[in-house]
């Protein structure tokens, strides 16, 4: 059975899967469609900046339940996130002094923890592979990047390589990165390369390209010295090259980032604005999609299950030959399909709101390699993208300027501007405590 025209093994995996998981109707479309309107509606009438906010602690809420104790104070229900939060906190760099920035010497830690060994299945003796777990890096990365930024800690769909960046020196935290699979449309970006979508997908050369999916300072390395220059540099690096290369056999020659608001912040300026081996593309045409609140993005899955079952497994359940998912990011995608089939306005779906797009190409002849011109041999680096090489340009021509600028105007913050308080705050409370500072 093939709709969809898909390959024979996705065929197999469906028919497995559709014989194990028999369409049974428990979600009302009516009740789905009302509750449904009634949270894009609320999240429809606010302002790009006040939505980011409001999903932030949509997030937190919802990953860090909590509960009354006998004094009537809340508490966290899961102690183990308590303590994590509590280790997190007390490992921020601080400077003593302003000129202790030029101490650092930031390292990336990549924090996949995991590791693959093979065994003897007990059932019939074949050799499987599983991984096991060695540390709980990943957790510590998600616990700093949800409390650091207010934009919503999501998860990335396909190949993704996360970092915390660290001082070496004292072992303190400075901010996270997460390099992921790229975007596979930006107008502005492909026309300068020269892209023709068939190279990109059939050709598969957007692989050979990643996306600097989060790059965020912790406070106030972020403030006081452009620390989100530090980390986009540091997505550069040779550590994220080696990786890239390593777990998926693809040399990366370019990286690509998107400002978080494009042409709407104040003074139309973004940390990637200016910043050395970043080139800016112009901004997306997209805009941004307005979601419902958990519960109900879980009645929509369930939905598209019962009602739509191949357009669901498409999505969300076939994989690759090599484990990766078959389609491409499963939640928009979801969305799209289901928002006009439940008629949803779509007025409230959507907004404009364009974002910046940056590239940087690690090669001169990126470009080339890129549209398939060159082969990989005869690239030619661009720049030295060692940590320490890196670091150095952070510190000479961004960090030093900005500290003594601040000096100057009595203004150094010696914030950390770290968000577990939202744990235990009602969103009006979130609201008028936090929405001036968000995008810092």
């Amino acid at each position: 059975m093939s709709q969809n025209n898909w390959p024979e093994y996705v065929n197999k995996h469906w028919k497995k899967w559709s014989e194990e998981n028999p369409p049974i109707k428990t979600i009302d479309e009516a009740e789905l469609k009302k509750v449904l309107i009634e949270d894009l509606t609320y999240a429809s009438q606010m302002d790009v900046k006040e939505y980011t906010l409001y999903q932030k602690w949509c997030e937190i809420q919802e990953k860090y339940p909590t509960h009354s104790d006998v004094f009537g104070d809340f508490t966290l229900d899961d102690p183990k996130q308590d303590q994590l939060i509590r280790e997190v906190k007390s490992n921020i760099w601080v400077p003593e002094s302003p000129d202790d920035f030029d101490k650092l010497k930031p390292t990336m830690i990549y924090t996949d923890d995991s590791e693959e060994i093979e065994r003897v299945s007990m059932f019939d003796g074949t050799t499987v592979k599983q991984k096991t777990k060695r540390s709980d890096l990943p957790e510590r990365w998600n616990t700093v990047r949800t409390f650091i930024s207010t934009m919503k800690n999501n998860a990335n769909i396909g190949r993704n390589l996360n970092f915390i960046v660290a001082d070496e020196v004292t072992g303190k935290y400075l901010g996270v990165i997460c390099i992921s699979s790229d975007f596979l449309d930006l107008t502005p970006r492909d026309k300068v390369i020269g892209w023709e979508r068939e190279k990109k997908t059939q050709g598969g050369m957007i692989n050979h390209t990643a996306i600097g999916s989060s790059i965020v300072p912790l406070q106030p390395l972020g403030y006081n010295y452009m620390g989100g220059k530090l980390l986009a540099l540091l997505c550069l690096s040779d550590t994220v090259q080696k990786l890239w290369k390593e777990k998926y056999g693809d040399v990366l020659v370019g990286v690509t980032t998107t400002s978080l608001y494009g042409n709407t912040k104040s003074g139309g300026l973004s940390q990637y604005d200016g910043l050395e081996y970043w080139n800016k593309m112009g901004f997306s045409s997209g805009s941004v999609a307005f979601e419902p609140r958990k519960s109900t993005l879980n009645m929509i899955w369930q939905w598209l299950k019962e009602n739509h079952p191949e357009k669901y497994f498409e999505w969300w359940e076939a994989k690759k030959e090599n484990g990766l998912p078959f389609k491409r990011d499963h939640k928009n995608r979801s969305l799209h399909f289901a928002y006009p089939k439940l008629g949803i306005p779509k007025n409230l779906t959507r907004t404009e709101h364009q974002r910046g797009i940056y590239f940087s190409p690690l090669y001169n002849n990126t470009y080339d390699f890129l549209c398939n011109k060159i082969s990989e041999d005869q690239l030619v680096k661009s720049f030295d993208t060692s940590e320490e090489a890196l670091s150095n340009i952070w510190k000479t021509k961004y960090a030093k300027g900005r500290i003594r600028q601040l000096q100057k105007k009595n203004s150094v913050s010696y914030e950390t501007l770290f968000y577990d308080d939202l744990i235990y705050m009602t969103w009006e409370e979130t609201k008028q405590k936090y929405l001036p500072q968000v995008g810092r």
